[in-house]
């Protein structure tokens, strides 16, 4: 493993910086404190800094030379709505947030990348350091174009990393083309009929209703699009009643669907509503359909993903450079992608046994209130961010 010594000399500051994230998590679009250390460690290192794209965004610059050549590295900086059940000392100081994702440990990969960079300039050109706010659903990545992202910073290209419990401390992965899937939501209001439940045939019970169309739905998997197309229908909500004597006058179904392709997803959406319309008609009820298409699929680009994957193996060496098993999870990484060529790759955030005593007795894993971040991936992550800009912007352009 070939770590850069100013990086690993800087390593417990950095992870100090860390843990204090850790330990005041913000949500979507509050990252106000967030936004304030990261800010304040880019000036004290003399790097210029811009805030407020997405609301709470920081973007720190960072040139040398005359060359034109750019190139553009993300991190994410959002909490959870989850109550931490670690206990060490730097657990979550606010009750209901918690940094349960890793963008802690993000940020801190790119913020020792940035030190580095603003002491030994390696390089000919511009590299834009993103701090992203509202990844988790909030949609920070296109918040932050809209507000003039890619216009004010011109980047050739964007690279993006996300740690990986169960992958091993000192391996990454990644794959060209679908990576994370388009997350989307709907809402299924059924209207039928209130009755007294000893007498349903005096009412119209939408409760059946919504059990066929749950079942119906997963036809449009099966039987609707190719075998080969990946696609999820998930209903995870049904609410109706209030009394075990009463037939509901309505019952309201709510999921998600995944795809990796806008073509299937507009196949599932139009068959779903066709399917809920035609159910509904033929109990003789009605339905309201709402489909809300939020982050579109994470699709990486082919010279980009191979030139992430050149760097990975020279850092880490060829065999520890993996394959990534594509996952129906979102990620709005997937905007700046549909902007921007690029890609987006996982590091190995070990088993969880760098946990500290103290820690919750459930698993490290990603959205998990016994998760903690691995400090020992601070000095990697930065380093392949400082080699993958090193060889980008020394690249001679396609």
């Amino acid at each position: 493993m070939q770590l850069i010594e100013s990086i690993l000399a800087a390593s417990s500051e950095v992870a100090a910086i860390r843990r204090d994230l850790h330990a005041h998590p913000e949500l979507c679009f509050e990252e106000q404190r967030t936004s304030d250390v990261i800010a304040r460690a880019l000036a004290d290192w003399g790097i210029p800094v811009h805030r407020g794209l997405g609301k709470t965004g920081v973007v720190g610059i960072v040139k040398n030379g005359t060359s034109q050549r750019t190139v553009g590295m993300r991190a994410d900086m959002d909490a959870l709505p989850v109550t931490e059940h670690n206990r060490f000392a730097h657990a979550s100081k606010h009750p209901g947030k918690m940094h349960a994702c890793g963008h802690d440990g993000h940020t801190a990969m790119l913020l020792a990348a940035a030190k580095h960079f603003a002491q030994h300039r390696n390089f000919d050109g511009t590299v834009y350091l993103i701090f992203q706010p509202a990844e988790e659903g909030g949609g920070g990545a296109r918040e932050m174009i809209k507000d003039g992202l890619f216009d004010r910073f011109p980047m050739e290209a964007i690279f993006g990393a996300h740690n990986w419990p169960g992958l091993a401390v000192g391996q990454f992965a990644v794959k060209a083309g679908p990576v994370f899937a388009s997350s989307n939501e709907f809402k299924i209001t059924i209207r039928g009929k209130g009755s007294h439940a000893a007498m349903p045939h005096l009412g119209l019970d939408p409760v059946p209703v919504a059990c066929q169309m749950v079942q119906a739905f997963q036809t449009i998997i099966t039987r609707n699009k190719r075998p080969i197309d990946t696609g999820v229908i998930s209903v995870t909500m049904i609410h109706t009643g209030e009394a075990t004597n009463v037939v509901p006058d309505a019952c309201v179904l709510e999921g998600t669907v995944r795809s990796f392709t806008t073509e299937v997803l507009d196949l599932i959406e139009r068959r779903m509503k066709t399917v809920a319309e035609a159910t509904c008609a033929a109990f003789e009820a009605t339905c309201e359909f709402h489909f809300e298409r939020n982050y579109p699929p994470t699709i990486n680009h082919e010279a980009e993903t191979r030139f992430a994957q050149d760097v990975m193996a020279d850092v880490v060496g060829p065999e520890n450079v993996l394959e990534f098993e594509p996952t129906m999870g979102a990620e709005d990484f997937s905007y700046f992608l549909q902007a921007r060529p690029g890609s987006y790759f996982v590091i190995g955030n070990g088993d969880g046994a760098h946990r500290e005593g103290g820690h919750g007795m459930g698993p490290c894993m990603l959205h998990n209130p016994s998760y903690d971040f691995n400090d020992d991936l601070i000095p990697l992550g930065a380093t392949l961010w400082v080699r993958l800009a090193e060889r980008w912007l020394a690249t001679e352009r396609p």
